[in-house]
């Protein structure tokens, strides 16, 4: 059931990170929730570790997790331009 509740969270955010992302992006719905999950898993790992929030509070790692899902976005389009251009 948690792997489940992390691709219905990794969704989301990736939804919310590819809106708050300008321009058009390379890839599709699939690639949006890997990349959710990921930035997910990132900005939650380096909110804690940074010790920006504890790990019981949500708030922060919601916030921590569109920010990583926005940072690993947009290396994911840097990335995807070079190789088509």
């Amino acid at each position: 059931m948690s792997i489940l509740l992390w691709i219905l969270f990794g969704l989301v955010v990736g939804v919310i990170a590819k809106l708050l992302t300008p321009g058009r992006e390379p890839g599709g719905f699939l690639i949006t929730v890997l990349l959710g999950i990921g930035g997910a898993l990132l900005g939650g790992f380096l909110g804690r570790v940074l010790g920006i929030y504890p790990t019981y509070q949500s708030t922060g790692g919601f916030i921590m997790s569109i920010i990583g899902a926005i940072l690993i976005l947009a290396i994911y389009n840097i990335a995807t331009s070079r190789r088509t251009a």
